[in-house]
C-alpha cells in the first residue's frame, strides 16, 4: 500500500512538523484525552453539535411514533425538537409532556442520556478549568553575548501573572543528530548545563544562562562550523502559591532563532524618586554587543 492511500497525521514539535504514516488515531477509545487536548472554540463547537444532533435524533423518534407528545401542534417536528431540548436538559416546563406509553419510554431513555451528557460535560469542563497553567512569557529569540569573558547563551523569561511561583527550576535541552560507530543515524535530546537552574521566588523576570565552553554542544556552532543541531527546548517548573499547585511551561526555539553577539535590552528603569519600573515593552528587544545599555 502506498503512502498516499494510508492515513496521514501531522504532529508538530516546536516549529517542526512531522507526518505520521500508519498506526491508529485514538478517537472514542481516548475521548477524554481528546476533549482535553482540543482548543476551547473547538470544544464548545463539538459539545454544541452533539447537543443539537441528539435533540434532532430524539425529535425524529418522537415524530415516528405519531402524536405521542401533548401540545406539540399535532406532532410538529419543530415542537418535538424543543420538547427534546427540555427533556434532555431535564428542564421540563410541563406544557409539553408524553401522552402515550411510547412517548414515556423514549422520554425516559432521553432523560437518562441527558443525565450522562450533563455529567460528562460538567466533568470535562471542570477539568479544563481546573488544570494548572502557567503564564510565562519567553523572549522571542535566544541571545549569545560575552558574559564574564565567556560566550554565553541567554534566554529571558517573565512571569506574566507577577504572583509568587516558588521553587522554580529551569532545564534547557537541544535536539541533536548523530551517528553511531556502526553508521546508524539517531536523534537525541542533550541537556545544556545552566549557570542557575533554580529561582526561589519567580515573580518578575528571570534570565537563563548557558556558558558555551568546549563541552557545550553549541561550541562548534559558535565557531561557525556546520553542526547537526535543530531545536532548543526550555522548560520551567514551579509551585504556584495562589493555585497551590505545580505549574509547568515549555518553549521551543529553532537554532536559527539564536541571535549571536547580541544581548537583551535592559528593562529595569530607575526613577529619581527612588522607584523602580520594569518596562515589558522592551522585553523582546535585543541590542548588538558594544552598545552601552541605557540606565
Amino acid at each position: 500500500m502506498t503512502n498516499s492511500r494510508k492515513k496521514l497525521r501531522q504532529v508538530r514539535i516546536g516549529r517542526r512538523s512531522f507526518t505520521i504514516v500508519g498506526g491508529t488515531r485514538p478517537t472514542f477509545r481516548d475521548l477524554y484525552h481528546e476533549s482535553l487536548a482540543m482548543s476551547w472554540p473547538k470544544f464548545f463547537l463539538v459539545v454544541t453539535t452533539i447537543f443539537i444532533a441528539t435533540n434532532f435524533v430524539f425529535a425524529f423518534i418522537y415524530w415516528l411514533g405519531g402524536d405521542v407528545i401533548a401540545n406539540t401542534q399535532g406532532g410538529s417536528l419543530a415542537m418535538l425538537f424543543f420538547f427534546s431540548v427540555e427533556a434532555l436538559s431535564t428542564v421540563g416546563f410541563g406544557d409539553m409532556h408524553p401522552a402515550t406509553t411510547f412517548g414515556h419510554i423514549v422520554a425516559s431513555i432521553e432523560n437518562f442520556f441527558g443525565l450522562l451528557f450533563v455529567a460528562v460535560t460538567t466533568g470535562v469542563m471542570f477539568t479544563r478549568f481546573a488544570r494548572p497553567q502557567a503564564r510565562f512569557m519567553f523572549a522571542r529569540h535566544p541571545a549569545v553575548t560575552q558574559l564574564d569573558g565567556k560566550p554565553t547563551l541567554m534566554i529571558r523569561v517573565a512571569n506574566e501573572r507577577h504572583n509568587a511561583v516558588s521553587d522554580a527550576s529551569a532545564r534547557l535541552w537541544i535536539l541533536a543528530e548523530g551517528k553511531s560507530q556502526e553508521g546508524q543515524r539517531f536523534r537525541r535530546f542533550v541537556e545544556l548545563k545552566l549557570e542557575r537552574v533554580e529561582n526561589p521566588v519567580f515573580v518578575l523576570s528571570w534570565s537563563i544562562f548557558h556558558v558555551i565552553d568546549e563541552t557545550s554542544p553549541l561550541h562548534d556552532l559558535h565557531k561557525g562550523k556546520e553542526v547537526p543541531l535543530s531545536t532548543l527546548i526550555l522548560t520551567i517548573t514551579g509551585y504556584d502559591e495562589n493555585m497551590a499547585q505545580e505549574v509547568r511551561a515549555r518553549h521551543w526555539y529553532d537554532v536559527k532563532d539564536i541571535r549571536w553577539d547580541h544581548r537583551y535590552a535592559d528593562i529595569i528603569e530607575s526613577h529619581p524618586d527612588g522607584s523602580t519600573m520594569l518596562n515589558y515593552d522592551r522585553f523582546h528587544d535585543l541590542e548588538p554587543d558594544g552598545i552601552v545599555a541605557k540606565k
